[in-house]
Formats: structure tokens, C-alpha cells, sequence
């Protein structure tokens, strides 16, 4: 474990056998990078982190893994976006992907295994979220993966909703002279939807079990109605697959769900997301939990490469 500076903060380092995980947990809890050495010597990102000109800018970067809590993308209120309604009635504003992403944690544990860290809610998230409880983000690292906990303990007198998720920016292609049409998801997925303007869950695209990654139709959608836990994908005919992992079910909660997204036909990364349910779970409840008073929930995503 080694401890770098970058723009007036501290980066730490973590070296597992042939990977490098990179992370700043006061800042969001975001994993930053994780590379592989490989046998030839040569590095491969698994998970993309872009250059940036200033802490300013860490925030919007496309790379690591934004945490997204207490929900996921974008909320509505009777088709307005930026807001949700909770169980009393009262109306609030949700940031996208609530304000964990870009809110401050604080460090509990940091080792040589990875690190635990818990967020400081600040003016954004009081007036969004106004309960009383504790939401912290645990990483574990091993030679070929990692296995991150989101746990939301409710320490008020009211049932508390929450359907959280992972924002995994993966490095692809990650072969050099290969295309993103070279890569293969599999995806065990029953039902794919979409949220359309106003907010609501409409059908998706209908898709296949293994498409191309360059398939534009998996863009924005959500998979749903999950016969298995496990996203795989990779380069067609090579080793290397990534394995996403939701949940610890042989079969995932109903209202769990991936989502699939990139920003560009030629952008560097390709988004596999485990979510708790798709957006806007507030208002559909699909995917919605409730933490009950004095109890705790956790969301366990693990990722691999083999």
C-alpha cells in the first residue's frame, strides 16, 4: 500500500499480486483504476481513469467507479426531473445519481486489503435525503478482483428507501487494433426497459443473451427479470472475460438490474452497471428498499477477470 499525492490530496495505492487498484475514499469513495500486469509485462486497465486538469474536475470525470446513492440516475416527481416524493408526502430535490458521487467521505479503515469509508453528508444531501443514518462503502481487493459492500444502516424512527448502484467504467477495448464490435456481453436477462421523458418505465430493446458491445440498442437500457447474478464479457476468442457479479443470490432480488451505457461510439470505456433497480425507483418502487428502523441493509457487487 503506498500513499501518493494528487492536487492536494492523498491517493493510495494498492498492489495484490499482478494488480494496482488506485482510490481516494475521502472523495466520493471512488475507486479511481485497476490494472493488471500481464505475463509479457505489458498493463491492462480493467477499469478506465481519464486524465484531469484539476480536483475541480475529479468529480465528472468518466472513470472509476461513481458510487450512486441513495438512487440511481435520474429521479421525477409526477414528470418533473431533479426531485422525488417520500413516503410522507413531502417533496424533495435528488441530484442524478444521488450526491454520493461527488459528497465526502470519511476514512474508517484503510490496509492493506482495501478500505472502508463513510459519508459525511453535507448541506446537498440533508436537503435531499434528511434522515438519520449511516451509509458507508467498503472495498476489498484480491489478485483478480474486488468486492465492494454498500451498507446503509437506519439510525431514525422511519423506514428508510433506498435502491443504490455501481457506475463501473470498463476499459474497453482493451486490446490494442481491437474494436468495440470484437467484444461479446452476455447478459441473463428476461426483460429490458427504458425510462422515458417523463420519468416512467417503458419496454426496451428486444435483445439477445450475448450481443456485441457495439450493438447501439444496449445503450440507456436496463436488464431486468435476472435468471443469474452474472453479467460476462470480453474479447471474442480471447482470455480475459470480466465477470460482474450482483448480489450474493443464486438468483437476484426482483427490481435488481445491469445497465448498460457509453458515452460514444469511440469513448474508452463501456459501462456495466449493477444496480439495486432501475431509475427513478421512488416513484415505479421497482427495485425500491426499505431499511427498517435500527437495521441495516447491504448491496454487494464483485468483479473479476479470469
Amino acid at each position: 500500500m503506498e500513499k501518493i499525492p494528487y492536487f492536494g490530496q492523498t491517493l493510495v495505492r494498492w498492489k495484490v499480486g499482478t494488480s494496482t487498484f488506485l482510490a481516494l475514499p475521502e472523495k466520493g469513495a471512488r475507486l479511481m483504476n485497476w490494472n493488471i500486469e500481464m505475463a509479457d509485462g505489458s498493463v491492462r486497465d480493467v477499469i478506465h481513469w481519464p486524465e484531469i486538469a484539476s480536483l475541480a474536475d475529479f468529480t465528472k470525470a468518466r472513470g472509476g467507479n461513481p458510487i450512486l446513492f441513495p438512487f440511481c440516475a435520474r429521479t421525477f416527481d409526477r414528470g418533473e426531473i431533479g426531485f422525488w416524493r417520500d413516503a410522507k408526502g413531502v417533496r424533495r430535490p435528488m441530484p442524478t445519481h444521488g450526491f454520493a458521487r461527488q459528497g465526502d467521505f470519511r476514512a474508517a479503515r484503510v490496509d492493506a486489503t482495501g478500505f472502508e469509508a463513510v459519508f459525511v453528508p453535507g448541506e446537498e444531501a440533508k436537503a435531499s435525503y434528511p434522515f438519520n443514518y449511516e451509509f458507508r462503502v467498503t472495498y476489498r481487493f484480491s489478485a483478480f478482483g474486488l468486492t465492494c459492500n454498500l451498507t446503509l444502516e437506519n439510525l431514525g424512527d422511519e423506514p428508510l428507501p433506498w435502491s443504490a448502484g455501481h457506475h463501473f467504467y470498463f476499459t474497453l477495448p482493451w486490446s490494442e487494433g481491437a474494436a468495440r464490435g470484437d467484444y461479446l456481453v452476455r447478459i441473463p436477462s428476461e426483460v429490458r426497459l427504458r425510462q422515458d421523458a417523463a420519468g416512467q418505465l417503458v419496454p426496451g430493446p428486444r435483445l439477445a443473451l450475448q450481443e456485441r458491445l457495439d450493438n447501439p440498442a444496449l445503450i440507456d437500457t436496463f436488464h431486468t427479470a435476472l435468471r443469474s447474478p452474472e453479467v460476462v464479457f470480453g474479447e471474442k476468442g480471447h482470455p480475459g472475460d470480466v465477470t460482474v457479479r450482483l448480489g450474493e443470490d443464486k438468483v437476484p432480488q426482483p427490481g435488481a438490474c445491469f445497465v448498460t451505457w457509453t458515452q460514444a461510439d469511440d469513448s474508452p470505456f463501456f459501462c456495466i452497471e449493477p444496480w439495486m433497480g432501475p431509475a427513478n425507483a421512488p416513484e415505479h418502487r421497482m427495485g425500491l428498499h426499505l431499511v427498517q428502523p435500527g437495521q441495516r441493509e447491504t448491496f454487494t457487487v464483485a468483479v473479476s477477470v479470469r
